[in-house]
């Protein structure tokens, strides 16, 4: 059986899918729409149910917890920032 890895895998996952997953973190199933998303963009072939959808693991769900925090915390800002190291 394979497992969705979102920890492993969130750097590959597009801004609207870490989007919609923060906006959802208690989402105990992955709908089979985001299922074939994250496939699609990971490379990965997650088992799916009847329905096409993949259930996420205590950490995976864990790990969403954790980024939609960070977001809320930080103004919903994106974990990577540009700074400019050129000396004045």
């Amino acid at each position: 059986m394979t497992n969705i890895h979102i920890k492993e895998q969130w750097n590959r996952l597009d801004p609207t899918t870490q989007q919609w997953l923060m906006d959802n973190p208690g989402c105990v199933v992955l709908p089979r729409t985001l299922t074939a998303i994250f496939n699609k963009e990971t490379s990965e072939n997650a088992d799916v149910d009847m329905h096409g959808e993949a259930v996420l693991t205590d950490e995976d769900r864990e790990f969403i917890l954790v980024k939609a925090r960070e977001a809320e915390a930080t103004g919903g800002r994106a974990d990577y920032r540009f700074f400019d190291s050129a000396q004045p």
